[in-house]
């Protein structure tokens, strides 16, 4: 057996009590991540359509008739 396998029902017990336990930090983790990570995309996609409604706003002034959708097309 390797070093750190367990030799009795107790390590084996508190063995795979310290593998959940890493599970269960781990999957912690990456769901922490993974909001974070959502939470900023919600927030550049705000930023962009602000930023869409700007550009159309100064090319009305501009007196440019296309729009953001004419030009994407």
């Amino acid at each position: 057996m390797a070093d750190n396998d367990p030799q009795s029902a107790r390590e084996l017990s508190q063995f795979a009590e310290n593998l959940l336990q890493q599970l269960q930090e781990n999957f912690q983790a990456l769901t922490d991540k993974l909001l974070l990570r959502n939470i900023l995309f919600n927030e550049m996609g705000e930023r962009i359509d602000d930023l869409e409604k700007h550009v159309t706003g100064l090319m009305a002034q501009a007196g440019i008739e296309n729009t953001c959708e004419e030009l994407t097309q």
